[in-house]
């Protein structure tokens, strides 16, 4: 257990006052410690998180150790691009889910950090890392996540007001006739198939905005970089199949009549049910340095060698 003392920042609910004051707390956290009555105000002890403190006044809390992980470490090959008390920047492998879920219920990228890291806080009370964005399991590349409750705070923050950046890599099938533009639309699972989402007419669902270029042309395939100001489920794989664009080897979103070509094929043959979308780079505000820091990943080397069927070059020149 550990315990903290010091002058409330602010006036205000004894939650969000407490959130302020120590900050390695989020309000969530906070309140479940008052609720616990492990919060003092001037000696006296709180326990609604709704209680009106004043400035200035003594704050004690007593934060409980974290609680196991539901989830187990399981000793899993990832490859750890950055690392530091706060967070930890991993480049996904295709083919790993990220998060424990009915059908995957380890051997997850969560079992792999639970072994690899050691010096969780805790998110919420619970010794796991914090998840704070996701990607598809046939989804290479750049993830962030957080080691303590302050982090993820911060980090959650950014990606809802969609300043951290996001950049992919997507080998399409077709051939854009512009150089680039913007795709806006909102997405909503499809009404027949719920295994797909699809854009609506905009009177339901979350609105999705996908900036897009045009990096290079092979033939009837076109590698597009692809920047996320928004971060919907299958975001980039709708928007580009809606476009008239499937991702190569996507086998939710692929279009009837759009054929790979023959030097492709046999790339198919072995790497089924992988989409050839790369979570290229991330650009963030540390959440405890507040420098702005950019993380890059080459493509794994299953998409580079789709790029190189195809005649693209990797690194692009």
């Amino acid at each position: 257990m550990t315990r903290l003392k010091a002058p409330a920042a602010e006036a205000g609910r004894v939650d969000a006052v407490v959130a302020a004051t120590f900050p390695e707390l989020s309000r969530s956290r906070a309140a479940a410690i008052v609720r616990e009555g492990a919060v003092w105000v001037d000696g006296e002890p709180v326990g609604k998180p709704s209680v009106k403190v004043e400035a200035g006044v003594t704050l004690v809390v007593e934060v409980p150790e974290p609680a196991p992980a539901e989830a187990v470490p399981q000793a899993l090959p990832i490859a750890v691009v950055y690392e530091d008390a706060a967070i930890v920047v991993v480049n996904k492998d295709p083919g790993m889910v990220v998060h424990p879920a009915p059908g995957h219920p380890d051997g997850t990228l969560v079992n792999a950090l639970l072994h690899h890291i050691d010096d969780l806080s805790g998110i919420g009370g619970v010794q796991r890392p914090g998840i704070v964005h996701r990607l598809d399991r046939g989804t290479s590349g750049l993830l962030v996540v957080a080691k303590t409750d302050a982090a993820h705070v911060a980090l959650s923050a950014q990606f809802a007001a969609h300043t951290a950046g996001r950049r992919y890599l997507a080998l399409c099938l077709g051939t854009p006739k512009e150089a680039g533009d913007t795709i806006r639309s909102f997405l909503a699972r499809h009404p027949k198939d719920r295994l797909r989402w699809a854009s609506t007419d905009g009177s339901y669902g979350k609105e999705a905005i996908t900036h897009w270029e045009v990096l290079a042309r092979a033939g009837t395939v076109t590698l597009i970089g692809c920047r996320l100001q928004t971060g919907r489920t299958h975001q980039v794989r709708v928007h580009l199949c809606e476009a008239g664009w499937p991702l190569v080897g996507d086998p939710v979103y692929e279009r009837r009549g759009r054929r790979a070509p023959a030097s492709l094929r046999d790339w198919l043959a072995v790497h089924p049910d992988r989409p050839l979308l790369h979570a290229w780079r991330l650009t963030l505000t540390h959440p405890g340095t507040g420098e702005v820091r950019t993380f890059e990943a080459a493509p794994p080397p299953d998409y580079q060698e789709a790029l190189r069927a195809v005649g693209i070059g990797w690194p692009l020149p």
